[in-house]
């Protein structure tokens, strides 16, 4: 209640209005006030929450069906519920990819284990701790009227890189062929598009190829000469690399990244009506069959806990002329055991029945 100036009635409706209105006026201070707090709370809040997800910077050497893996993850989530937050880079070819994860520019790349190999006979540094594919996908394509070995001799072979998986594709079928390196010139081009760009201006007589650009070769007619992806020829073709050094001081964050990864790679395998529009718009693909086609080829090929086999591994070791007895130097088995000791590959089986 108000109460006027004693023995003063005239005053006492005016003295209860100021004090109503001082009581109001403080009221709204006090909102006004509470608003701003909590306005600054929020946007405290905000830098903060963002600080608390650790950045992996991916590299990728084009965009390929073998890393839906990390598209799905990113898309889903799952690598935000694991604390982290991806970026992708492009890096043409993969054994320049596993060069920059030595320097640390990256922090994770998709590379073949052939790229591994080749970056410890410069000193290593680097090692493979899961695979986004166990054969072999490339298809070795002819420029138009290059259908047999004795057109390719002394003409150029396009490859990403060397000491890529591209280059040592070309060797394998080189020799299916009954031809040698020292019968072409080997010559760098980068990714997939400006491959199949070589072969069909003329700049190359031959190039391995796999999906998106192995299908686009195929629907323009592009000659096939070797097809190793037709063969399933067992081969860590597409694998995770990281540092030796990320292994030793990041483990936790390599296990979180592996565990939100094989859940992106599950997820793809098992609902492919989410997966395909995720392709589409990756590989800036308007076409529902070149997409279906591109997506058969990565869930045949992609193996769901991203374990390798040994047939994988022996392949490409022996075929780079390395030390077998060094398997174990160039993958580091330890997270993807640790994830199936844990039963995080069983949850992962009940929840994407595939």
């Amino acid at each position: 209640m108000c109460a006027g100036v004693a023995g003063d009635k005239n005053h006492a409706g005016v003295d209860c209005f100021a004090a109503l209105a001082m009581t109001e006026k403080g009221n709204i201070m006090a909102f006004g006030t509470i608003r701003i707090l909590f306005a600054t709370i929020l946007l405290g809040l905000a830098p903060a929450t963002a600080q608390t997800l650790d950045l992996v910077k991916i590299g990728i050497p084009s965009p390929l069906n073998t890393i839906l893996a990390f598209w799905m993850a990113d898309e889903a989530g799952f690598y935000k519920e694991q604390g982290i937050r991806v970026e992708f880079r492009t890096v043409e070819g993969g054994s320049r990819g596993a060069q920059m994860i030595r320097s640390g520019e990256i922090d994770v790349m998709q590379a073949g284990l052939s790229s591994v190999i080749e970056i410890d006979k410069q000193g290593g540094g680097v090692r493979t701790i899961g695979s986004l594919s166990n054969v072999n996908r490339f298809v070795l394509f002819g420029a138009p009227g290059v259908t047999k070995a004795a057109d390719l001799k002394g003409g150029v072979v396009a490859i990403s890189s060397f000491g890529s998986e591209t280059d040592t594709t070309v060797a394998i079928a080189l020799e299916k062929l009954g031809l040698k390196r020292e019968d072409v010139k080997v010559q760098e081009f980068g990714g997939g598009g400006a491959r199949l760009e070589a072969l069909r201006s003329g700049a190359a007589k031959a190039s391995p190829l796999n999906e998106p650009s192995a299908t686009l070769a195929r629907a323009a007619g592009v000659p096939v000469l070797v097809d190793l992806a037709a063969e399933k020829y067992p081969w860590l073709f597409s694998s995770i690399v990281v540092s030796e050094k990320a292994l030793a001081d990041k483990r936790d964050l390599l296990l979180r990244f592996m565990k939100a990864t094989i859940e992106g790679n599950h997820l793809a395998m098992a609902q492919p009506a989410r997966a395909k529009p995720v392709l589409a718009r990756e590989l800036k693909l308007k076409d529902a069959k070149l997409v279906d086609i591109i997506y058969d080829d990565f869930r045949a090929g992609s193996p769901p806990t991203t374990e390798p086999t040994p047939a994988a591994i022996d392949n490409v070791i022996r075929f780079n002329g390395a030390n077998i007895a060094r398997g174990g130097y160039y993958l580091d088995s330890s997270l993807l055991r640790d994830l199936r000791a844990s039963g995080f590959f069983d949850e992962l089986a009940r929840k994407y029945p595939l």
